[in-house]
């Protein structure tokens, strides 16, 4: 392993397991933990208008269908920037793009600091809005390079550490509102405790962190990841995990509020519980997922997660704050599980498409981290766009009826979708045709295996 000048590495092999073992681990592992720290601190940034609109009461003249819209506009941006964002490490190497995406997230958080009063204007909210969307992009960034540095036998546990980290920056953002709220401090009092932050992650990434001299900028890697339909089967099942993970966070504080009759600091109480849960058990979707297939822990997640969501609709009809604020919490953990189980399965599809290509060893792996990479990119996205359709279908909820029962419906019909996709397409067997035509007693496994994918 050999480095450059900028902290490049010129040789990296993490397949081999005497490089690994040697070399390759400790130098994977120090990446994860500096990515983790930027991507927690994007996290926080992306979604800290979820803390800001429970600071926002009747003198900013906001109605809750303004409120849900606000959040909506900054989870689409986050969405739609990982699609650059995946492919500014091979451009820029990953971490030079560390430093760059860190330091830009300065600009969402002194926006937010200079517009945070009564009397401004809900077009400027929305850009200030706008722009803390950019801390959605850093995962993109965070999961493509980490995806490079880790073994495919180790993927599962790497990604899924690097995502919860990350989604972690969700609840901590959380947590330090209700200390603020509750100490008497406005929303100024939070922002001003990221500035420094931001820095310090910009800081640490130039200090730590390694570019990959393999990761090359390869468009027709985003080519050839977009023609493919598991990139976009694997879309529809990330909205069900991760697009519910983020779109619940930027919600259930504002359902809170507006079905419940929650004050700031009530539901500041109660929001942080759920996407701290689902943030620490990512990595064990991601563990469980190495161990028993993840196609079978996202099948039966989506199992529980319909499940969850049909006792939720029952609970928000019924007006039962207890009930839905334990089952809600229930829908965090599992959608956390998902998003691990659900990341894991790309590496594996891929990998497994290489060889039945008729690609072998350094050929297959190749192959598969080329396409796993380039999809992450827009699996993320896709996925993160399922927070927007969340916080839509919540504001809509609310202008129908006044309660957010009917969003809940849609989300269960979702979830069952997700469910026969998951079934279908990843763990169904389809009988072998023997040559005249009659079914045949072996099955196949459409070409994916079952113990990676």
């Amino acid at each position: 392993m050999k480095g450059r000048g900028g902290r490049w590495i010129e040789h990296w092999d993490p397949e081999d397991e005497t490089f690994w073992r040697e070399t390759g681990e400790r130098t994977a592992r120090r990446n994860l933990f500096f990515s983790v720290l930027s991507e927690h601190i994007g996290f926080s940034v992306w979604t800290m208008w979820s803390v800001l609109v429970l600071f926002m009461g009747p003198e900013y003249g906001l109605t809750p269908a303004d409120k849900f819209l606000l959040t909506s506009v900054v989870t689409l941006v986050g969405a739609v920037v990982r699609v650059p964002y995946t492919f500014a490490v091979a451009v820029f190497g990953g971490r030079n793009w560390t430093i760059v995406s860190a330091g830009l997230l300065l600009v969402p958080t002194v926006a937010a600091f200079a517009v945070m009063e009564p009397g401004t204007s809900f077009s400027t909210f929305l850009l200030a809005g706008l722009l803390a969307g950019i801390g959605g992009g850093n995962f993109a960034s965070s999961m493509t390079n980490i995806n490079a540095f880790f073994p495919l036998r180790k993927k599962g546990w790497a990604l899924g550490l690097n995502a919860g980290g990350g989604n972690i920056g969700v609840p901590v953002i959380q947590l330090a509102a209700l200390a603020i709220i509750g100490a008497g401090g406005g929303p100024r009092v939070l922002l001003g405790i990221y500035v420094p932050l931001v820095l310090v992650a910009a800081v640490l990434a130039a200090g730590f962190m390694d570019n990959l001299t393999s990761v090359r900028n390869d468009t027709g890697a985003a080519k050839d990841a977009a023609r493919d339909a598991h990139t976009w089967i694997m879309s529809v099942l990330y909205i069900g995990t991760f697009g519910s993970f983020i779109g619940y966070s930027f919600a259930f504080g504002q359902v809170l509020q507006s079905q419940f009759g929650r004050s700031p600091l009530q539901a500041a109480y109660l929001t942080f519980i759920g996407p701290l849960l689902g943030s620490l058990v990512r990595p064990l979707g991601g563990r469980l997922a190495d161990r028993y297939g993840g196609a079978r822990i996202t099948l039966w997640n989506f199992v529980a997660m319909a499940a969850a969501t049909a006792v939720l609709v029952t609970a928000s009809a019924a007006g039962s704050l207890a009930l839905f604020v334990a089952v809600f919490v229930v829908l965090f953990v599992l959608s956390g599980l998902g998003n691990g189980s659900a990341f894991k399965m790309i590496p594996g599809i891929f990998r497994n498409k290489a060889l039945g290509k008729g690609l072998e060893g350094e050929a297959a792996v190749a192959y598969g981290r080329r396409l796993s990479g380039a999809s992450m990119g827009l699996i993320g996205a896709v996925g993160a766009l399922g927070g927007v359709a969340v916080n839509l279908a919540f504001r809509q909820s609310f202008l129908s009826s006044g309660s957010g029962t009917g969003a809940f419906v849609a989300f269960l019909a979702f979830y069952a979708v997700c469910l026969a996709l998951t079934w279908a397409v990843y763990l169904r067997r389809p009988v072998v045709r023997t040559p005249n035509g009659s079914a045949g007693p072996e099955r196949v496994k459409a070409g994916l295996s079952r113990a990676e994918v």
